[in-house]
């Protein structure tokens, strides 16, 4: 294990947790607006010239005026119906999301979408630390990971429901990674700020856990190898591929207990049953074009009186087939894609499924400039030799909240 802290306490089973929500400190973590990002990025510019660059590249300045302050609007609120509670707060952007700052707070809130929310989730390291979201523009973005849009006009509400323990929690599970080889301790890339030109904004604040070594101990040749547990966690899904997407991908997979796979693709996922809604989906989902090609396929070769032509049946199936692709956030294993497959290992004689399910999932780099990204957003190098091992683990799940009365019933298929 890591210097990083993994605290948890499972005195019951998560289901049977009560409702309890009382905190002292809250932090607030909020998105940095478009209007905000344009203003870091060139501060040398007076609003009117910055008002003229961004009508030049075809940016609306009015626009994104106003929807900063749509967001600014709810964060505000946000804060203020907290503090009104008697709750201590703290509101940070990104840059500020530090392990001083988390750790202070006995919950996190977001303000933003869903890539704040999957920000605040990665470094989130406590079992016993809740995470809750608020969509500050539902106008832009649906949020799926927050609370419902309606809590974004009614805030009030929702921290009332929360205080009054009208909640259940909900433990969704997150992937942990340990890498191990050589170049393991290079600075990750912080994809969505790269653009920032600003070498400060560059790199999330990892230290110290950027530097915490162990060593793996080869039984073949007594050589220790670097192995690093990665301070952060994934919500939604772990990328392996080129950073090239033209650029096949090369690597060897294992399953659980099936080892040494090897495939060429355009790119490796592996998601949770949150992320299952996500990334996972929108690759493996079939159209009603691709649907409807089919069941005339199907009629054609069976002679079956199949309404083929039918828009409300094709829509019927593609629907449930779809649906099928999603799984409960709170199942211990991992849904996996080999994206665009090419081909398996000719040392076995079945081809490995394009999707599946595990609870442990090993990837050995075979690439020549690859990434392993977390939740789209944390990029570190993962080259030729290099072997990352991927697991489900209980006392990882992240703590999140369902209001009561907005929650709906889904059957998941495993």
């Amino acid at each position: 294990m890591c210097g990083c802290k993994r605290r948890y306490a499972m005195t019951c089973p998560p289901q049977l947790e009560p409702a309890n929500f009382k905190p002292q400190k809250v932090l607030i973590l909020t998105k940095l607006s478009r209007y905000e990002f344009e203003k870091r990025r060139h501060p040398e510019l007076t609003e009117r010239q910055l008002e003229k660059c961004l009508r030049m590249r075809g940016s609306d300045y009015n626009i994104l005026l106003y929807h900063h302050y749509i967001h600014k609007g709810v964060e505000n609120t946000v804060n203020s119906v907290f503090t009104a509670a008697g709750i201590e707060t703290r509101v940070v952007y990104r840059f500020d999301y530090s392990d001083p700052n988390i750790e202070w707070a006995d919950a996190i809130v977001t303000t933003g979408g869903d890539g704040t929310y999957l920000l605040a989730a990665s470094r989130i390291l406590d079992r016993n630390k809740p995470l809750i979201g608020f969509n500050s523009d539902p106008t832009r973005s649906k949020g799926q990971l927050c609370l419902p849009q309606k809590y974004s006009v009614d805030v009030k509400e929702a921290v009332e429901k929360l205080l009054k323990g009208k909640f259940r929690w909900t433990f969704r599970s997150r992937i942990r990674v340990t890498l191990i080889g050589e170049n393991i301790f290079k600075p990750p890339v912080e994809l969505h700020d790269q653009q920032l030109r600003y070498h400060e904004y560059r790199y999330l604040d990892l230290e110290p856990q950027l530097h915490t070594l162990q060593k793996d101990i080869s039984p073949c040749s007594g050589i220790g190898v670097a192995r690093r547990v990665l301070p952060v966690l994934a919500l939604n899904e772990v990328f392996i591929g080129e950073c090239v997407s033209a650029r096949v991908s090369y690597m060897e997979l294992g399953f659980d207990d099936v080892k040494g796979i090897k495939q060429k693709c355009s790119g490796f996922i592996a998601s949770t049953g949150t992320g299952s809604t996500s990334w996972t989906y929108n690759i493996n989902k079939l159209t009603e074009q691709n649907m409807e090609e089919i069941l005339t396929i199907v009629k054609e070769e069976t002679g079956f009186k199949i309404q083929d032509t039918d828009q409300y049946f094709v829509s019927k199936i593609t629907e449930k087939f779809n649906q099928m692709l999603i799984t409960d956030p709170e199942v211990s294993k991992m849904v996996y894609t080999i994206r665009d497959q090419l081909v398996s290992s000719p040392m076995r004689s079945e081809c490995v499924k394009p999707r599946g399910f595990a609870k442990t999932i090993s990837v050995k780099s075979r690439c020549f400039d690859a990434s392993l990204v977390i939740d789209g957003g944390l990029s570190f190098t993962f080259n030729d030799g290099t072997r990352a091992l991927l697991e489900i683990h209980d006392e990882d799940a992240l703590r999140t909240v369902t209001l009561l009365g907005d929650s709906t019933e889904v059957s998941f298929k495993h």
